[in-house]
């Protein structure tokens, strides 16, 4: 028997009516009649009866109607597989990104997966990592890539770790700070990034900057770094290394050792049956550091 003809025979036990059978296969009553007597003579015996309330499936029917769903079910999940092998990724990714990482290492990223995935789509929010539990817990996104480590129940994925450097146009050592006039430049960041910096800064000198200058996104405070108006504590991930100009001090703890911030990815089990979620996660591996 032909495909066709099985799906004809699922429709019609699962409606058990003519009427509704004809209309979801898109045929007339009379077409979808002669049609199912042509299939029950290639089978030699009736697979419904009719009566004035509907069908009835006769005991052989029952069988031909098990052995027809079994069909159905297999060439739906083989489609399934032929689409998965051509990366056929549909339906909306939705992410909560931490803006230093949206603005620094996703977009790479993203392009990756654009490209690989051109049916995807992608749906972004950036902002604090508190934020991004925030989007997180409330259900609104799939993933969520968050600064520095918090508890977390589902999938967590390390992706990152980069190193804070003091960056200036003029001072090479981190003693040098005392002496300068010159404001140190914040950038405005959720408590624990901005905590983590001020306790290196009281171990480090046992007083507070001079003068300082608060802005509201990181990329500003870079550029006023890299012009001169001041110097800045960054995050490695936003620097790079053919970038001249400024002299780039590492942040070293109490061991002596540099001072690290971790990255991660962050989901439910639930997100990572999507295919496209999957799809983000098999891209994002090949940029782990």
């Amino acid at each position: 028997m032909q495909l066709s003809e099985l799906r004809i025979l699922v429709v019609l036990s699962e409606e058990m009516n003519m009427r509704k059978a004809s209309e979801r296969l898109f045929v007339t009553q009379p077409a979808l009649s002669q049609r199912l007597q042509s299939i029950e003579k290639s089978w030699g015996f009736q697979i419904f009866i009719r009566s004035p309330k509907g069908l009835l499936l006769t005991p052989a029917g029952e069988k031909v109607i098990t052995f027809a769903k079994e069909v159905v079910d297999k060439e739906e999940k083989v489609r399934e597989q032929i689409t998965d092998l051509e990366n056929e990724v549909h339906g909306t990714l939705k992410l909560a990104v931490a803006s230093i990482i949206g603005q620094h290492w996703l977009p790479e990223v993203l392009k990756t997966y654009v490209n690989t995935y051109p049916h995807a789509k992608i749906s972004l929010i950036t902002g604090w990592s508190s934020e991004i539990l925030k989007n997180m817990y409330d259900d609104h996104v799939h993933l969520g890539i968050i600064r520095g480590n918090t508890d977390w129940k589902g999938i967590k994925e390390h992706l990152l770790t980069d190193t804070l450097y003091l960056v200036d146009t003029e001072i090479e050592k981190i003693e040098d700070v005392l002496q300068t006039e010159r404001p140190f430049i914040q950038f405005k960041s959720d408590s624990s990034y901005y905590q983590e910096i001020q306790d290196w800064w009281h171990r480090q000198f046992k007083t507070t900057p001079k003068r300082t200058i608060v802005v509201d996104q990181i990329e500003t405070c870079k550029q006023m770094a890299f012009n001169g108006i001041g110097y800045a504590i960054l995050p490695s991930v936003t620097l790079k290394e053919e970038e001249t100009g400024v002299f780039k001090i590492p942040l070293l703890g109490d061991d002596g050792k540099p001072i690290e911030r971790d990255t991660w990815l962050l989901g439910f089990e639930s997100s990572i049956e999507l295919k496209q979620v999957r799809a983000f996660i098999d891209v994002v591996k090949c940029y782990k550091k």
